[in-house]
């Protein structure tokens, strides 16, 4: 029993050092596992998929879907993202997903409570476009 406690902490080891060295874009599963796999770490994908659901019930990481394959998709974001404050924008061209803080992001939430009775609820909400390194062509 204890060896594969181990492996499984071990396997969640990889699983998240892996997601924390790609905080700057996200990954899907099948990118963690054959990640795993060139490391010489043979860790079932529905591990990863079970470990990634929990991750994202604790709000370690967050999960979106892709806009060009429709898949899912992973961020870490760390135990005090507060990312429920604010909506992400996503580039299109290179992946990169940003956080959008700013105030006036205050003033559309405030816009949508006073003028459409809507509480903007902002955790995993994505804005797509390109951003400034894509346009500029570097």
């Amino acid at each position: 029993m204890s060896e594969r406690q181990n492996y499984k902490t071990k396997a969640r080891k990889f699983i998240l050092d892996y997601l924390k060295s790609s905080q700057h874009g996200t990954v899907s599963a099948a990118d963690i596992t054959a990640h795993l796999e060139k490391m010489g770490a043979a860790v079932n994908q529905a591990t990863v998929y079970r470990y990634l659901s929990r991750l994202s019930r604790e709000n370690l990481v967050l999960k979106f879907t892709d806009s060009k394959t429709h898949k899912s998709v992973y961020r870490f974001v760390g135990e005090k993202s507060g990312c429920d404050g604010h909506i992400h924008i996503k580039c299109v061209s290179c992946g990169r997903l940003m956080h959008l803080e700013c105030d006036f992001m205050e003033d559309i939430k405030k816009h949508l409570a006073e003028d459409h009775g809507f509480e903007l609820k902002c955790e995993g909400s994505i804005l797509y476009g390109i951003c400034e390194e894509c346009r500029k062509g570097k």
